[in-house]
């Protein structure tokens, strides 16, 4: 008998993340090899009338698909999939692997064929653009394993975070959207990080469980040449395979001019792909109540209660500041006491300290007001 909160999880993915329609084209990519949740996504999709399609993707073949990839062979690939992805409507991505180490020696430079050629123009030009769609880990031994717990531990954990009442984070996120939208000057301050950026007619997007699941966070970019002083990150970062650490970047008007971390070298390659990459596409504040700790898996560190994340590259069309790059990497600053603490200021004023809100209009993003 199926897990029926597996059931649940479709079901929500369905009907309120992308609120399929009769008729629309539903594109579902698995990466992994779980078949249960896609077996009754596609139940779901057939009862409201729309039309499934699925991809079937193991991260072990798309490994030795670039280690053997060449620029021809990426824009073919990238043509074929783009024409696909230009016939959806929707898209759920469900992303399993058993190894999250998998891609790590891809070289850099087909990593970036890959990112530049076939990355951006399908999914953050074409899906993220132009399609309903929304993306999310499924939890395995391996997830487990980075989050320091057993299997049946994360699973239970995995379907609170995924399964809660998004719909009530939504209003609750209403207040911090009108806020952010009247805010020219934001001031970040924790232990190596004092960093101050505008955020002035940018507009600030709610995420309650519409793109991603697990989701909880407001987003929008800093104006792009804005940016000045230093932020140092204090969660792991998987980028490509490859896990950074005690990632500290300086600004000086908008552009990163030094960035180091337990592997600089890699780092600064990953920065150098484009002009792009060096500029910040996003400023985000995390706030679900039940993702505490980082996990080396971004869908669920850029929600943590009480963080904030900084993102090098490409902005998102719907808060834009013009930034444009193949990078788009998420980096994550969590602000709660037993992380060092730190303070949120807008315009000088303090709205959030050592992660939880003091504005009395924010305090329904706290955690015991959305659980």
């Amino acid at each position: 008998m199926k897990d029926p909160r597996i059931q649940q999880l479709a079901q929500n993915l369905v009907n309120y993340s992308i609120e399929v329609q009769p008729g629309e084209n539903i594109l579902v990519e698995m990466i992994g090899s779980e078949r249960d949740l896609v077996k009754c996504i596609v139940d779901e999709i057939g009862k409201r009338g729309g039309r499934p399609f699925v991809q079937l993707t193991d991260r072990t073949v798309l490994r030795s698909l670039l280690m053997n990839g060449s620029k021809e062979q990426m824009e073919t690939w990238k043509e074929f999939d783009l024409l696909r992805m230009e016939r959806m409507q929707g898209y759920i991505g469900i992303r399993a692997g058993e190894n999250v180490n998998e891609l790590s020696d891809v070289p850099s430079d087909k990593q970036k064929l890959f990112d530049s050629i076939y990355s951006h123009p399908v999914h953050m030009e074409e899906r993220v653009k132009r399609t309903k769609w929304v993306v999310l880990r499924y939890p395995n031994a391996s997830m487990a394993q980075l989050a320091n717990t057993s299997t049946e531990a994360f699973e239970d954990f995995y379907f609170n975070v995924c399964n809660l009442d998004y719909s009530k984070m939504d209003r609750a996120m209403d207040a911090l959207k009108a806020l952010m939208e009247k805010t020219d000057k934001v001031r970040l301050v924790s232990p190596g990080t004092d960093l101050t950026f505008s955020i002035k007619n940018i507009a600030a997007v709610k995420c309650s469980g519409q793109r991603n699941i697990p989701d909880g966070e407001v987003y929008t970019a800093p104006v792009r040449d804005s940016v000045n002083g230093t932020i140092t990150y204090n969660t792991p970062t998987l980028y490509s395979g490859t896990t950074f650490e005690n990632v500290s970047f300086r600004f000086e008007n908008g552009k990163i001019v030094e960035a180091k971390s337990n592997d600089t070298k890699r780092l600064n390659e990953i920065l150098d792909a484009d002009e792009g990459a060096r500029h910040i596409g996003e400023f985000a504040i995390g706030v679900n109540p039940y993702i505490l700790h980082p996990m080396k898996d971004i869908l669920f560190d850029e929600k943590i209660a009480g963080s904030i994340h900084f993102t090098p590259g490409q902005a998102y069309e719907e808060a834009d500041n013009g930034n444009r790059s193949s990078i788009h990497w998420d980096l994550v600053l969590i602000q709660r006491p037993e992380y060092g603490g730190g303070e949120m200021y807008f315009d000088d004023v303090l709205v959030r300290k050592d992660g939880l809100f003091v504005l009395p209009e924010l305090e329904q993003l706290n955690p015991e007001n959305l659980k």
